[in-house]
């Protein structure tokens, strides 16, 4: 039954949208746009609270009043800054954050928009680079570690950015190309053409990008720095061929290519493999 409604509703969220761009194409456009930000998952669970609750830092405000939640376990050596992905939060780290308390790393990391802790109700690519900076230059990590939608927000981040004091980057089952991305979303909820251009019309004029033109593949021409990418070969998330694209533009990215690990890559030959990378 669940799997059933999890088909229907959003075929029928889809019909209401196209039946309201027969109206208005803008509205339309805003309410596809809100639901497609708009993660239902990711808030801190009880379990998770035990772990992340005694190593909260500090909460930085944006520009706009939000607080972003920032936690801390100090360690004397480099700063390593976490970065998770969608409907997750930076509890999902805490495997390799033990490995990285083990070497004595400075590890930072903190919830992206509307998850954990962290204000708000959207989350778009964009707006969590927009964090990342904000973070990066409070902190000034040396590395970025970034996992799906963080990885790829990381690649983002450097392109919009440039930050002068990160030496290496890692970026676990990233996702790749906004218009493969944005065809599955199409697909889901059955939308029209009618709404899928004004909607990336809304994406250009809000954030200067068409759906073809985001791309982690052609944002990682931009790197300048080392990096190691990570990808399982059945990755039923994020496909595989988005890290063989971003690795080929990348010049200086190493790419390790599993199988049988799926989309986490938390596994323990992962977590080793981005120590020898860091160290």
């Amino acid at each position: 039954m669940k799997k059933l409604l999890s088909t229907i509703i959003p075929k029928i969220l889809g019909w209401y949208i196209n039946v309201k761009a027969l109206f208005s194409k803008s509205a339309a456009a805003t309410q596809a746009f809100l639901i497609f930000c708009s993660p239902r998952a990711g808030r801190i669970s009880d379990e998770q609270a035990l772990f992340l609750d005694p190593a909260k830092y500090e909460t930085v405000t944006t520009t706009k009043g939000k607080k972003i939640q920032v936690y801390r376990w100090q360690g004397d050596g480099p700063t390593v800054l976490l970065i998770h992905g969608w409907e997750s939060n930076s509890y999902r780290w805490y495997r390799l954050i033990e490995d990285l308390k083990k070497k004595d790393y400075n590890i930072l990391a903190f919830d992206g928009p509307a998850h954990g802790y962290t204000d708000g109700k959207i989350f778009n690519v964009p707006t969590y680079a927009s964090y990342l900076e904000l973070i990066t230059q409070r902190y000034k990590p040396v590395y970025h570690i970034g996992h799906s939608v963080g990885g790829l927000s990381c690649l983002f981040h450097y392109y919009i950015y440039r930050p002068e004091h990160i030496k290496k980057m890692v970026v676990l089952g990233a996702p790749s190309e906004l218009s493969e991305i944005m065809k599955d979303y199409q697909a889901i909820l059955g939308l029209s053409s009618r709404v899928m251009n004004a909607l990336e019309e809304l994406v250009k004029t809000d954030f200067g990008f068409s759906f073809s033109a985001f791309s982690g593949a052609a944002f990682a021409k931009a790197l300048d720095i080392p990096g190691l990418i990570i990808h399982d070969t059945y990755d039923e998330i994020a496909p595989v061929t988005a890290s063989r694209a971003i690795h080929v533009q990348w010049p200086k990215s190493t790419f390790i290519e599993t199988e049988g690990f799926g989309h986490s890559l938390y596994q323990d030959d992962v977590r080793e493999a981005i120590l020898r990378f860091i160290d």
